[in-house]
Parts: structure tokens; sequence; C-alpha cells
């Protein structure tokens, strides 16, 4: 499909293998650069036998004077790095692999979620429902799962008609072309990526591609709750049908008489909702509209939100011990998260926040301080955290491992200790899933 097509793989993290092999399978004449070198990439031999020529340690600047058809960029390298402005320059189009595996896919039925928060519990969410209902469906994306992986392993080139759950992140969608999900949603609006993008403005406007090639006969899910997504709405409109949800106002899913309601039917009962905080009610109402557009019945869908037992490092209940609970809520990489998981709680908890500093104010996180009884600041930003958070109980210590023995020491009957980092592991972890599983080994072993 590809025979004679000269297409560059940027970057090797698990979206660029997954390209290379798509489109070794399609028969492209493929060229890897990878910063790491050689020795670093464990597939450089195996590459290099297969016929691949490989460009490690750098990006040198003739790679980017030669002529591809196309280029795969991982999501990971920002878009403003002098060498992808070149390939722009040269009129070479530049896709993720998400776009990528589109293109060449069968038809499938997608349903793609953006948003600052919430992304991954509503995309397992909405897979869950679909999974139960016995539908062929498959989750992929910024969730850790490339869509060009799922194509291989499920004959997608060959066959159609599949359900495909995408969790996209801002760098997935800044290189869409074709992407025509069927339902789609920007879940709310909030600072983040703030050391990628140029400018605020540039990462909520990002979001928009997600709905960019719908037309009158697809489905967007609108949040009529959050400001910042209205007036982006308005600067972007959308040729799609939109289904309304909102905690606060009337809309077409909404809560009433204690219970989330889609039209005139109740779906579940907000006393049966097993996971904590009004957020995770929004993510589920996204689910309920996801999973109804996708031709689910009512009574399917309110089994599997009944028996949501949540997302691992997304307020995940870890244990108690002397009658104080951990939760790991590692995922929460900004301050709104944190803020999120913070609301979730109905008393103060023990905070723990830090790693690494990728310079978010903490003007709105130091204003919910009430909600916090003890502070414990962590890892390359914990001092200035400490700092601009001014709360009255507060230590500074250098690790994770020494945030939880702090917090251990500190903690009384009754206490809840959360860690909700409000910024990237990477000064000390590979991503927030090995700080998540550090802190739960921690806690296990107390």
């Amino acid at each position: 499909m590809l025979s004679g097509k000269k297409v560059l793989v940027l970057g090797l993290a698990k979206s660029g293998q997954a390209a290379v092999e798509l489109l070794d399978y399609l028969n492209a004449d493929i060229t890897i650069n990878e910063y790491s070198p050689k020795e670093k990439i464990l597939k450089y031999d195996e590459y290099i036998e297969r016929g691949f020529e490989v460009v490690c340690g750098g990006h040198p600047d003739e790679l980017f004077e030669r002529d591809f058809d196309f280029v795969v960029r991982n999501p990971g390298i920002n878009y403003h790095k002098p060498f992808l402005l070149r390939l722009k320059e040269r009129g070479i189009p530049v896709y993720t692999e998400i776009e990528l595996g589109y293109q060449y896919a069968k038809p499938q039925n997608y349903i793609a979620v953006t948003g600052t928060n919430g992304k991954t519990t509503t995309v397992t969410l909405i897979h869950e429902i679909l999974k139960n209902a016995n539908h062929k469906v498959h989750l992929a994306g910024n969730i850790g799962i490339p869509y060009c992986q799922v194509i291989l392993e499920n004959n997608l080139l060959e066959e159609g008609g599949h359900d495909i759950v995408l969790e996209m992140s801002n760098f997935q969608l800044l290189n869409i072309d074709k992407l025509k999900p069927h339902v789609s949603t920007v879940m709310n609006l909030t600072p983040d990526h703030l050391d990628y993008m140029a400018s605020l403005n540039e990462y909520y406007a990002s979001k928009m591609n997600i709905y960019m090639n719908q037309d009158e006969n697809d489905y967007y899910i609108e949040n009529i709750d959050d400001e910042t997504l209205k007036d982006y709405l308005v600067k972007y409109p959308r040729k799609s049908q939109s289904i309304t949800i909102s905690l606060e106002h009337e809309a077409d899913c909404m809560i009433k008489n204690d219970a989330i309601y889609y039209g005139t039917k109740e779906i579940i009962p907000l006393k049966d909702i097993k996971i904590v905080g009004k957020h995770n009610v929004q993510n589920m109402m996204i689910a309920i509209v996801s999973g109804i557009l996708c031709h689910v019945d009512k009574k399917s869908i309110s089994y599997t939100l009944k028996n949501f037992m949540g997302v691992e490092h997304r307020i995940e209940y870890v244990r108690a011990l002397d009658g104080v609970k951990y939760y790991n809520d590692s995922k929460a990489t900004n301050t709104d998260a944190a803020i999120i998981a913070l609301k979730a709680f109905d008393k103060p908890v023990i905070l723990l926040m830090g790693g690494y500093e990728k310079g978010l104010d903490l003007t709105e996180m130091s204003s919910y301080n009430s909600s916090i009884s003890s502070l414990i600041c962590f890892g390359d930003a914990g001092e200035r955290f400490m700092k601009d958070m001014n709360h009255p109980h507060s230590y500074l210590v250098e690790h994770l491992e020494d945030a939880i023995f702090k917090a251990h020491e500190i903690a009384n009957d009754g206490d809840i200790v959360l860690l909700s980092p409000s910024t990237s592991s990477f000064d000390e972890f590979g991503g927030y899933e090995e700080r998540g599983r550090v802190f739960k080994k921690i806690v296990k072993e107390l």
C-alpha cells in the first residue's frame, strides 16, 4: 500500500515503534531518527537487519533536507523544534501515529476524548461499557496503547466496524489531518503543558482539533459547566450535533432526584457510584452519552457504572493502616487535577505534593489550603511549592519515599494521606505510573 513511499519516523517511544511496524507491514521505505545513541535503542540491530535506515544520537540538519512523502512524529517531540518547522516549510506532512493508523485502517467507529483532566478514567469507562455490551471495542492513544499496534493485532487493515476509544492529548491533536470521530468531547480546559506549548491559548486551541473533521452526522458531547470551554467552542465552531452534560444545570444528561439522568430515564443513583468526587460523576456522564450514541441499552450501562472501581493512579485507594487511609493520585500532573482530588474528600487531607519543576502557577492551588491539614513537599519543585503554597503546617523533604515516611509519622487515626503531586515525575521517575507504583509499594510495606 505504501510501496515506494519514503517515510521518516521521529522518535522510538511506544508510538514510534508501533508506527514502524505498521509502516513496514505496508511496505514503506522507512528511515528512523532517534535522539538517543544506538546503545540505548533496544531494537537497533534488528531494525538494521530489516533494512531500515536508523539515524541516532541527534537530529542532523541534512536529514531534514531530504525528500520524504510524510513524517510520523512522536507526540513528545516539541513541534516548535527547528527541524520540525523546516519540514513544515517544505510542505512535508507531519502526522502522529494515531493519524497514520486512521488513514490506513478500514473505517471504524471512533469515540475520541480529550481535555486537561479525567481522560483516562473516562475512556476506560467507555471501553468497559462497550465491552460489557459485547461490542468489538479497542482502547488506544494517550492511555499508553498505540493505535497502530491495535490495528495490527486486530486485523483492522482488513476488518471495519469496530469501536475505537481514543484518549487524545493535545500533543496528539497537533498533527490531525483526516481523523473524524463519530463521537468526540473536550471534557474541560485548565492550564497545563506550558513548558511545551507557546501559550495557554495555543494549548486550548489544540484541543479543539478533536472535532475539526466532524459533520452533522457526528456528535460532540458538550460540558456546559466549563466557562473556558464555552469561549473556545465559540471561537472554533463545530458542525456536529451537540449533546449536553452538566452537574449544575438543565442538560441532556444531568443530575436529578439524586441520580444521573439521560433525558427522562434514570441511569444510576449517585449512592451507587463507587469512585469518589463530583469530577467522576462528570466522567460518568460522558461515558453514558458515549454508550447511548453507540447503541448500548441503558440497563447495560447502569450495570457497568455500578461495578466500576476506578483507574489505577487516579485517586486510587491503596490501604488503611492504624485508621489512616492512603490514596494514590499520581496521575495528578497539574494543579487542577490536584484541586479536583482535594475536592473529592469531605475533610482536609495530608497532601504529598512535588516532583519535576515545570513552572505551574500555584496561586489557585494555594487557595485550597483549608482542604489540606498538613502539606509535605518533595522533589525538584518541593522548595518552591512549599514557599508558594505558604501552608501553616508544611514540611520539606527530598524524595517521595521521605514524604511517605513523614506522612506516616504525623498521621493520626481518621486521617487521609493523599499523593496528588500537582506536577510531572521526571526528576525522580520515568513517568506518573512508576511514581504511583513506588508510592503503593512503600505504603503497603509500612
